[in-house]
């Protein structure tokens, strides 16, 4: 029984501290399983350990009293991650009309709220929504078109401009939507036909998407995947980008001929694409969900290669851009391309001379929200990029547009950039 005692204690002691940062870190993204019920399991199983340990006479004792205090401390550390939240949202939502004019057509959000989301929409703070699997979870299509749709009607009467509506339907093993929308195969599954049917299977593949998108109320897919395959040999840091199974082909003229393709078809059916993850994922090791990458090919390698696929589809449609979270070493070792100036101003505006929209990957992965991410907003809307893009936890919205909430009051933000950009927007968007 003595030694059953010790087994607890020794568990006690090593949990508090893990459940104690748990709690302190509550709106981390990767802690988004605990939110809701989980939180509130958190804090009974803490105050329940905790009166247990009372009950159980460890008061008397000071490593008891010490053992006691760090069951306490997960209620106390929550309640002040939540206030510290609240402060942060209540800033955003209390942002001027001018301020909200001015940047939120530049933020696109994911969402789990209507009701949140449906404020963000309503008060101009955002210029873009992201649907994907939890938002059509156990409903109908008809239930998420109309929920678009009230959105949209939101922003008609509060005198907006329409949202951009994107999803993330590439096909194969990302298809957000699929089901209950068709699931459709990779693309890579076209790379060993015949030219023509490469495109013929293509573009039908690109109607699909986009005939179902459409009529969902999406006007924009966060597709096609243009990275190059990488080699085939496992990649032991490459959790969740699995770009080996996404990315189409290794020869990059297979990539443009069967993109192009898909592309074609989805704009045919009224929807815009997106090309990724520009300058290109399929060679780094690391997965930027969770670390920084470093892509340390010389450029003059990566505009015989990798980049053909990115200015071929560009020179042929009206396509997006979206710029990934790794480091162009050979260009601006300091930062990532997606907020890198060099890169999108120099690179792509300059050198590309690319007037489209350029939208970043998703701000919540670990290779920017793990860092400074306030200087990595300033620095992407500086850098000319259109649309910042807020996906896997929208609850760090408020972080992310305080962070060019601040930027703008401490005069930080590139006037004439914020305003080419807006014109970007809407030449790509037209106001409904």
């Amino acid at each position: 029984m003595q030694f059953l005692r010790r087994i607890g204690l020794i568990l006690l002691w090593s949990a508090a501290p893990l459940v104690a940062f748990a709690a302190a870190n509550k709106n981390d993204p990767y802690l988004v399983p605990l939110r809701g019920v989980g939180n509130v399991a958190l804090v009974i199983a803490s105050v329940a350990i905790a009166t247990l340990l009372l009950r159980r006479g460890c008061w008397h004792s000071l490593s008891g009293r010490l053992l006691v205090v760090l069951w306490c401390l997960p209620p106390m550390l929550m309640a002040v991650a939540h206030l510290s939240f609240e402060l942060r949202k209540h800033d955003v939502l209390s942002a001027s009309v001018t301020e909200a004019r001015q940047l939120g057509p530049h933020f696109m959000v994911g969402y789990s709220s209507f009701p949140a989301v449906a404020r963000l929409t309503e008060q101009g703070l955002i210029g873009g929504i992201y649907v994907t699997r939890h938002n059509i979870r156990g409903r109908t299509v008809d239930a998420l078109r109309a929920e678009i749709a009230a959105l949209q009607d939101a922003r008609r009467a509060a005198g907006l401009p329409p949202l951009i509506v994107a999803a993330d339907q590439e096909g194969g093993i990302v298809g957000h939507l699929a089901p209950p929308l068709t699931k459709v195969p990779a693309l890579a599954t076209l790379a060993g036909l015949a030219p023509d049917d490469q495109q013929a299977k293509a573009e039908e593949f690109g109607r699909i998407h986009g005939g179902e998108l459409a009529g969902l109320g999406v006007n924009l897919n966060l597709a096609p995947v243009l990275d190059l395959k990488p080699p085939q040999r496992r990649n032991r840091l490459d959790f969740h980008t699995l770009i080996g199974q996404r990315a189409i082909a290794t020869d990059p003229a297979v990539v443009s001929t069967i993109a192009t393709a898909y592309v074609r078809g989805l704009e045919e059916s009224g929807v815009g694409a997106t090309l990724k993850h520009f300058p290109g994922i399929g060679r780094v090791r690391t997965d930027t969900h969770h670390f920084s990458a470093d892509l340390n090919t010389p450029v003059k390698e990566l505009e015989a290669t990798d980049w053909l696929p990115f200015r071929e589809v560009l020179s042929q449609s009206h396509s997006a851009l979206m710029v990934g979270h790794v480091t162009l070493t050979a260009v601006d070792p300091d930062r990532a391309a997606s907020h890198s100036k060099r890169v999108v101003q120099g690179i792509i505006r300059d050198t590309w001379k690319y007037q489209g929209v350029v939208m970043t990957d998703d701000l919540v992965m670990g290779a920017i929200y793990q860092h400074d991410v306030c200087k990595a907003v300033v620095e992407a809307i500086n850098a000319g990029v259109d649309l910042l893009l807020v996906a896997y936890d929208g609850a760090q919205f408020y972080r992310i547009f305080g962070c060019a909430l601040d930027g703008s009051r401490q005069g930080k933000l590139d006037a004439a950039m914020l305003g080419a950009s807006a014109a970007r927007l809407v030449h790509a968007f037209p106001l409904g």
